[in-house]
């Protein structure tokens, strides 16, 4: 194309072509920033996965909560909004919470809390909402764990925990036997439980604390736990069951002796090697002093006022009869264990199931101030700063001010303190059991398990935590398959492929083979869902836990079923 030679015509033509190159100036210019955008918007907020640092010192909060947890993203992730206080940062406040927290764990006193940098000092660090009052705790179940004054019955109310003892007088309670089958250790509904779990929970405790200890006719069973090689913290407990069974059954008092694994630094004075390190005694200090002294009586021996465990086979203390002193209630268990996508509904083994339950509820119903004190180091680790930057953005201010307090209102003392201890929810738990098991009952892969994790969470869309309890470190490296999930376990060594259980243990030493497994348990207990095999009987044990602590309607989807179950189970298809 030719241009006209006029003026008008060239100047037009120029115009043009300016107009052309700034336009494709501008777009090239204009283009990359749009496409950075874009990259970063796919990576600001990655999947998540979590790990608990297992240190029950906390001897450097800093450092161990660093370590412990991705929560705190990395530095182009980070919230940059910066603060009215000296231009501090969401995470440092985070933070700072957080190991002000970390400090209370380290403190035996309720005073002054130090802080390095002065944002959060004395009382006006806020409550950590995942923490528990260990001492408080078990000052009010000293109470409902002894009689009163008198020997009157313990406080047992349908008014719950420190509301009872606070307002409710005794004259309403002592000549009503309706309120004392309300033992305050069981939560949630009858139906909600095992069959007369609360009227079972009632008769053991008056069964194991008489009123007079001394009195002549009371018989006793004194009982070490086990302790052969191989016997894991699920058998042991398991073969106590089975001698509470016989004590119940001969009206024998039981009274347990030697634990093992108690047996280290972390249990102090009269609980080292004894089960009361981690849960209240099974019976009164009067009892136990009364069955040892009998036990230096040769004829106490002789007409057999006290026995041992020595005393009974091991049939008898595996398979022996269960209690039938309240009929046959496990009849009447709810179908709610699912195997293969089919609820079973009755198996050979349903007595023993439904006796084990109560009997581990009962030896566990009050964890000791230790107890309560790894419990909270675990719920710390895993959820303190989750509890902390939920804390931060309840409070209107951004810092609380220097100086001030306040103290805690009738309805924060009385009624929500009785409340559970912050965790994300829902929460499942999962106990994945390998390696050496695979002699007692048929393994599976952890692809198994969260395929059922999978299937709860179509029922369920909100459930995206799982506490996971395991002693492979494969199971734990394969979580990183997962990524939307959020996955907290405990850090500590972890069993190899050719590593048998006792050797594991061994190579852990005996408080923190110890310790950690019962926090898991305990964790278990409180999950809103259990994912697990009831061919362990770790899982087993934690089924009854669930079953007799409100839980029961949550249900139990096991890969597999328990080994002593044979074939007699019926099942019913739980597919349309």
């Amino acid at each position: 194309m030719q241009a006209g030679s006029s003026a008008p015509c060239k100047t037009w033509l120029i115009g043009f072509f300016c107009a052309v190159c700034i336009t494709c100036l501008f777009g090239v210019v204009a283009l990359p920033p749009l496409r950075v955008i874009q990259i970063q918007s796919q990576s600001v907020y990655p999947p998540l996965r979590r790990t608990i640092l297992w240190n029950f010192t906390l001897a450097q909060p800093a450092d161990g909560a660093a370590a412990a947890t991705d929560e705190l993203p990395s530095a182009p992730e980070k919230m940059e909004q910066p603060t009215e206080n000296e231009n501090i940062t969401e995470d440092a406040r985070i933070m700072h919470l957080y190991n002000s927290w970390s400090t209370l764990l380290n403190t035996d006193k309720d005073g002054v809390l130090k802080s390095s940098d002065g944002v959060f000092k004395s009382s006006n660090v806020p409550r950590p909402p995942h923490l528990e009052d260990c001492r408080t705790n078990a000052e009010r179940n000293e109470l409902f764990d002894s009689y009163g004054d008198n020997s009157t019955f313990p406080p047992w109310t349908l008014w719950k925990g420190s509301l009872g003892l606070e307002f409710l007088s005794h004259k309403y309670s002592e000549h009503a036997d309706q309120h004392r089958q309300h033992p305050p250790w069981i939560v949630g509904s009858d139906e909600e439980n095992y069959p007369l779990t609360r009227q079972v929970q009632r008769d053991i405790w008056t069964h194991q604390h008489p009123r007079n200890c001394s009195d002549p006719s009371l018989r006793f069973l004194v009982a070490d736990w086990e302790r052969l090689p191989g016997f894991g913290i699920g058998a042991q407990i398991a073969g106590m069951s089975g001698l509470f069974a016989i004590a119940m059954k001969e009206k024998r008092i039981l009274v347990t002796n030697h634990y093992n694994r108690a047996d280290h630094k972390g249990c102090k004075g009269a609980s080292r090697s004894s089960w009361s390190c981690y849960f209240f005694p099974e019976t009164s200090p009067d009892c136990r002093n009364r069955a040892f002294e009998l036990m230096q009586s040769k004829a106490s021996w002789a007409d057999g006022t006290v026995k041992v465990k020595g005393n009974y086979t091991s049939k008898e203390i595996w398979l022996g009869r269960i209690p039938r002193v309240w009929g046959k209630p496990w009849k009447y268990l709810q179908p709610t264990t699912e195997i293969n996508g089919k609820l079973i509904t009755n198996h050979r083994k349903m007595d023993r199931r439904w006796w084990v339950a109560q009997a581990t509820r009962y030896l566990m119903r009050f964890p000791t101030d230790y107890m309560c004190g790894l419990l909270n180091v675990a719920r710390h680790s895993a959820f303190g700063l989750q509890a902390a930057k939920l804390v931060l953005q309840s409070i209107q201010d951004d810092s609380p001010k220097v100086g001030t307090t306040r103290t805690r209102s009738d309805i924060e003392r009385l009624v929500w303190s009785d409340h559970k201890p912050y965790i994300p929810r829902p929460l499942l738990s999962m106990h994945v059991r390998m390696g050496d098991k695979a002699c007692e009952m048929a393994v599976v892969g952890f692809e198994e398990y969260m395929e059922l994790a999978g299937n709860l969470r179509k029922q369920f869309p909100g459930l995206k935590n799982i506490w996971l309890s395991t002693e492979m470190q494969e199971v734990v490296d394969k979580t990183k398959l997962y990524p939307h999930w959020s996955f907290y376990f405990t850090s500590v060594a972890r069993q190899g492929s050719n590593m048998t259980m006792a050797m594991y243990e061994a190579s852990l030493g005996r408080e923190t083979s110890t310790n950690y497994p019962l926090v898991n348990f305990m964790m278990a207990t409180e999950a809103d869902f259990f994912i697990g095999a009831l061919g362990s009987t770790w899982c087993y044990l934690i089924d009854g836990m669930r079953n007799t602590g409100g839980k029961v309607m949550s249900g139990y989807l096991s890969v597999n079923k328990d080994r002593f179950w044979s074939i007699s189970f019926d099942l019913v298809s739980t597919k349309s």
